[in-house]
Parts: C-alpha cells; sequence; structure tokens
C-alpha cells in the first residue's frame, strides 16, 4: 500500500502532465479533471470553508465537494428555471478530462428550500433559496473505487491553477489516510430550548386542518415542527455523519456547511432518480413507530398496511406522482400495492413509481413538477402550499427541501430533505412534520413527529 506522501506525489504528477497543452487562458466554460484515487474513500474529511457530501452506506457510495468552483443563486417561484437556464449553459461548455479513465465526471449540488422566497435566503443566509454548486476538488467513491474531481472556470491562469489545485491535494490526503472520528464516547444530554408549535398550539393546528378538511377545501396538509436543542460542546459534524450512517444504512446522508451553519439530513425519500429516459420517484406516506418485540414490530407493520387513513395519505401521494408524471413520460408504473420501509425508528408505506421519460427532460425540469409532494406538502398542492403560509408557525428553511447531485448531462438524483437538523456550534434546530388527512388525531399525529425526531436527536447525543 503507498504511503500518503507517495499517493500525494503521484497524484500531482498526473495532474500536471493533465494540464500540459490546455488552452486553459482561451476557452470558455468550465473544465474537470478526473484523477484515479489508489483507494476508495471511506468517509469525506471536513475541510474548513464551503462543502457538501452525499453519502449512502448500504449503496457503498459517497459523494462530497470542497469550495467553489462555480455557483449560480435564484430565487422566488421561477428559481428552478432560472437554474435550468445556466445549467443549459453550462451542459455545453464543460470539458470533462478523465486521465485515468474512471468513468467519473465533474457533478454539481442542485439543492433548494421548502418554499421559494423573493428575499432569496432562509435563516442566517447562508442557504439561499435555491442553488448550483460546482466544487473545486470533489471526491468521488463507488463500487470500490475512489477518484478525485478537480474544476476550474475557464479562462484560467495555468500557473496559478497547478498552484491552487496542489494546495487542495496537499490539505486532503492526509485527512483521507487517517482514522474516522470515534463514536464510542458516552452520549451526552440533550437540552430542549425552543418547541415551536408546542403541544396546545400544535392540536389548534391539527383541528384547524381537519375543518379545512371537512369542509372540502383540502384532502392533505402537512404540518411540521422546529425544536432546539443544545449542549455544553459544539456538535462534531463528522461524528454525527458517521454515527448516523451507522444508525440508518439504507437513508441518504446529506451534509451541507456553509459559513458557521451546516444542514444535515438522513432522509429516506428520494425525490426523483434520473438516468437517461428513466426516471423513479419515492412516494412515501403512512407512518408507524417500530416496537422492541419483533411480534409487536411485526403487528404495528400489518397495521399500518391495513389502515385505510394511512392507505388514503399514500394514494394521495401516489395520485400527484402519477399525474406529475403522465404530463413528461410514457409508460408511468406504479406497484399494484404498497411495500413497507423499515428504518431504525419509523415504518412507512412505500411505492416507487417509475416511468420513461419524454425526450429533452431533466432533473430540473421534473424537480418542478414534482415538488412539493403531498407527503410534504398537501392536496390540492396550491391549496395546501397557501394554507401553510398563512397558518403554520415553522419557518421550514431547506426542511422538505431538496438536495442532490447532477451530471452536466442535466441528470441525477434528488432527495426530500427530511430527519434534518441545523446546526450552529452546539445548538441545533430539527424539524420533523406530519401528514393531517380525515380522521388524524392530534396526539397520534404529535406522537408521529416525536418519532421522527428520535432520529436526529439519537444521533446527536453521540456527535
Amino acid at each position: 500500500m503507498l504511503a500518503p506522501i507517495e499517493i500525494l506525489a503521484r497524484l500531482k504528477e498526473r495532474l500536471v502532465t493533465a494540464l500540459e497543452g490546455l488552452h486553459l487562458t482561451q476557452d470558455a466554460g468550465l473544465l474537470s479533471v478526473i484523477l484515479e484515487l489508489p483507494q476508495a474513500p471511506t468517509f469525506a474529511p471536513p475541510l474548513a470553508g464551503p462543502r457538501f457530501q452525499f453519502a449512502h452506506r448500504d449503496r457503498n457510495r459517497l459523494q462530497a465537494g470542497y469550495g467553489i468552483a462555480a455557483e449560480w443563486r435564484a430565487s422566488g417561484a421561477g428559481r428552478l428555471r432560472q437554474l435550468r437556464a445556466q445549467a443549459v449553459q453550462l451542459r455545453a461548455s464543460w470539458q470533462q478530462l478523465d486521465v485515468d479513465e474512471t468513468g467519473q465526471r465533474g457533478f454539481a449540488l442542485l439543492g433548494f428550500a421548502a418554499s421559494p422566497t423573493e428575499a432569496g435566503g432562509h435563516g442566517d443566509g447562508t442557504l439561499p433559496d435555491a442553488l448550483l454548486w460546482i466544487p473545486e476538488l470533489a471526491i468521488v467513491s463507488e463500487r470500490g473505487r475512489g477518484a478525485l474531481v478537480l474544476s476550474t472556470p475557464l479562462p484560467a491562469d495555468p500557473e496559478g491553477l497547478r498552484s491552487r489545485w496542489a494546495a487542495w491535494l496537499e490539505r486532503l490526503l492526509p485527512l483521507l489516510a487517517s482514522e474516522q472520528a470515534d463514536t464510542t464516547s458516552v452520549a451526552t444530554r440533550l437540552r430542549r430550548s425552543l418547541d415551536r408549535p408546542d403541544i396546545a398550539e400544535w392540536e389548534e393546528l391539527v383541528y384547524a386542518a381537519l375543518t379545512e378538511i371537512d369542509q372540502g377545501r383540502l384532502d392533505k396538509v402537512v404540518i411540521s415542527r422546529r425544536l432546539r436543542v443544545a449542549t455544553p460542546r459544539a456538535f462534531d459534524l463528522q461524528r454525527l455523519m458517521i454515527v448516523l450512517g451507522e444508525l440508518f444504512p439504507s437513508c441518504q446522508l446529506i451534509e451541507l456547511s456553509r459559513g458557521q451553519t451546516s444542514f444535515v439530513a438522513a432522509t429516506p425519500e428520494r425525490l426523483l432518480a434520473q438516468h437517461g429516459d428513466q426516471v423513479e420517484v419515492d412516494a412515501i406516506a403512512g407512518t408507524v413507530a417500530r416496537a422492541a418485540s419483533l411480534d409487536r414490530d411485526v403487528e404495528l407493520s400489518e397495521a399500518l398496511t391495513n389502515s385505510a387513513k394511512d392507505r388514503r395519505e399514500h394514494d394521495l401521494v401516489i395520485q400527484a406522482v402519477r399525474t406529475a408524471l403522465a404530463s413528461c413520460s410514457r409508460e408511468v408504473a406504479v406497484p399494484p400495492h404498497p411495500s413497507v420501509m423499515q428504518l431504525r425508528n419509523a415504518q412507512h408505506l412505500w411505492s416507487p413509481v417509475r416511468a420513461r421519460l419524454d425526450p429533452g427532460m431533466d432533473v430540473l425540469t421534473l424537480a418542478e413538477l414534482l415538488h412539493p409532494t403531498p407527503a410534504t406538502n398537501g392536496e390540492p398542492r396550491r391549496a395546501a402550499s397557501a394554507w401553510l403560509r398563512r397558518s403554520e408557525a415553522v419557518d421550514r428553511g431547506w426542511y422538505t427541501g431538496a438536495a442532490g447531485i447532477i451530471t452536466p448531462d442535466l441528470t441525477g438524483e434528488l432527495w426530500v430533505l427530511l430527519r434534518c437538523a441545523e446546526i450552529n456550534g452546539a445548538t441545533a434546530d430539527l424539524f420533523a412534520g406530519a401528514g393531517i388527512v380525515a380522521g388524524s388525531d392530534p396526539l397520534c399525529e404529535w406522537q408521529e413527529t416525536e418519532d421522527k425526531l428520535a432520529a436526529m436527536l439519537t444521533a446527536l447525543e453521540l456527535a
């Protein structure tokens, strides 16, 4: 096995060779240079500065980005159309130099908040309304192979570029060779400092929603909670991501860090995954807790499957997804019966909906058609959104928005931002919601949000 210093020297040599002969000062657009790593990384080191990562333990897949080679922000109702216009221009001018024939390409993060705002930002402004972000340095690991992706806008000064990219390698390589953070420490007790709405306000909100449903103005609406917790010391984000991977190996783990704030999620739900002309969307709605005993767990799973209320809630999501995909695709396929997705702390009704897309479709167009789904917003979409703007006590920010990775051909995968925490030092704001339909009980729905919050609370106690 090569020592880190030998790996660094070889990567620098290959980088210099790759850049020789390129007309870096004459071309416009973007250049990505891809270099193979001798070992596939198992974690994303927490380098200072803007960064993101997407990790999925069961898939053995990691994608992470550091720094900013290019980014575009957008706000308001047309935010995704604005970003798509930029992405289409980029698609024609994004050069890919895969030095070691890894099969990888440069990639971008696409993410956006739950609801568009004209102000253009959320919270302390570290995460804008919508963002397309190409990192200067990226790492990718999948199928046992690893690669580095270095990206720059063109034109670029050759000497300055070589120096800057070499500095990135010098920062990253020693950390990739180090051990992961230790997760065996004793759990830290979290102190709750803010719960909005509180349980009394929650009951009022649920009854108000049920009135809208009874009067036929809504079929479903999803209301949310925001819980703030604190510890005596700052949370360790690297350790938090490792713990989340151990607790929720089938979930997509996401970390976005900008400024002093980090947004972390362990979500089970894809908004969409597009590969060529194929797309798959997760329809997830209907929830019950897990049980300590196997027999009781099976009982709860069967009760969820047979619950008329939960099946009605699930069917609303399926119908909305089917309608959205029917407008842009052929051969929409829905499973005849939902499956039960079992996570560590909850069970959900789940139906993967598949379709063959019409020519010219891309991730940004699909995201605008599909988001928000009834699973996070309600149905009818516009009526539910309007009611939430008037009534909901929580500023969701990026919670129930979406984020993911897109490639230069504008395909890729986006995940709904659930099981989230917005972390700033020793403080974390957690989010959870529950879908209200006819027959919903306020206290049962409150308990559902408690079960969902428990996912991130457990991980934070160990971070």
